[in-house]
């Protein structure tokens, strides 16, 4: 199979979490995919977990708008046109900061990578779908159940996941006439080097640190390719995929 017979998917924030485990998932299942990231050594690591497959490692900032419009360049230079976008590169910011101590540095800096960020690709990724033979493709953004719940000292973090569900209402709306699906997976602690203080202890809504159960990110990855591979005509227009039992349903 030949890099332009296959799917092909952009995947950002690939070189760590859970943009490594699906670009990987997607690699292995004989996509062809773009790693997007910040660092070009984590990106060939990702690579390196499905040798042979093909793949492409292109150092982005995805909060600028030239290195987004590079990153697509680059992709359908290589693969020819793009099928899929992983709307994944994110920060949660300074943890356990009050917001009354909240710098407007920090601030700014959750909302480039996560709303910014993920407009810019989503917006790349549009405008290549429209114009290209066949037309269509998919956008997959990254949410999280704190698009729907915060946990304490979250406001940059949660502020950009409620809008990023706006953000995927709109173009799933926008893109119907061009064959765009777009959908948003929002994940609970799926173990990754993010979540790992998790499992020593969470702070809770009542003031107390609590342990909290994590799950294999290699199921967040599935999860993702199944909604990826569907017809154009099926979406899945939002998933949650969580452990089981962290404290997000009910009262904990």
């Amino acid at each position: 199979m030949t890099d332009r017979h296959s799917k092909i998917a952009v995947v950002t924030g690939a070189g760590s979490g859970i943009g490594r485990a699906v670009a990987v998932e997607l690699l292995r299942a004989g996509w062809s995919v773009a790693l997007a990231g910040r660092r070009p050594e984590t990106l060939e690591e990702t690579a390196a977990l499905a040798p042979g497959a093909a793949s492409l490692a292109v150092r982005t900032d995805v909060a600028r708008p030239e290195g987004v419009a590079a990153l697509f360049a680059a992709a359908v230079e290589r693969f020819g046109r793009v099928d899929l976008l992983f709307n994944n590169a994110g920060t949660f910011g300074p943890g356990g900061v009050p917001v009354e101590d909240l710098s407007y540095e920090a601030w700014r800096h959750v909302v480039d990578t996560n709303l910014n960020g993920a407009f810019l690709c989503a917006q790349a990724a549009y405008r290549q779908m429209k114009e290209q033979e066949p037309q269509g493709g998919r956008i997959i953004n990254n949410g999280s159940i704190s698009a729907h719940t915060p946990r304490p000292h979250s406001a940059p973090y949660t502020a950009t996941k409620h809008a990023l569900t706006g953000l995927t209402k709109a173009l799933s709306l926008d893109g119907r006439p061009y064959r765009i699906a777009v959908g948003q997976i929002d994940i609970g602690n799926a173990a990754t080097d993010m979540t790992a203080r998790m499992e020593s202890g969470a702070l809770q809504a009542n003031g107390e640190v609590v342990p909290e159960p994590v799950m294999d990110v290699a199921d967040v990855a599935r999860t993702v390719r199944h909604m990826a591979e569907l017809p154009l005509e099926a979406n899945v227009q939002f998933a949650t995929v969580l452990a089981t039992t962290m404290p997000y349903v009910g009262r904990g």
